[in-house]
This record gives structure tokens, sequence and C-alpha cells, in this order.
């Protein structure tokens, strides 16, 4: 997790100084809501959906 915090950090430095402070904040947003879907999806991913068992009749 660090480490993907610091390749995070790098390129959005890189990005504000080649491009300037727009273009990192977007970076930053779009990180932002990749790590928020990852973070949604993971525990329905270990535990499956929080569904209730199908009823047999």
């Amino acid at each position: 997790m660090n480490l993907l915090l610091i390749v995070v950090v790098v390129l959005a430095v890189l990005f504000f100084l080649r491009a300037g402070l727009v273009p990192s904040l977007n970076f930053l947003i779009w990180v932002g809501v990749v790590l928020l879907i990852l973070a949604v999806l993971a525990p329905i991913a270990r535990h499956g959906p929080l569904l209730p068992p199908p009823v047999s009749a």
C-alpha cells in the first residue's frame, strides 16, 4: 500500500510540474474514484454479494 501511495504521489508531482495544477488535481480525482470503486468491490469479491439465499419451494 505504501508503494502505491508513493507511485501516486510521484505521478501527481510529475503532472503538476509538466502540465500544471488542474491536470494534476484531475489525476488525483480519478485515482480517488478508482480507489473508491476498488473499496466497494473488494468485500463483494471476498464474501460474495450480500443477497439472501434463494427460497426453495
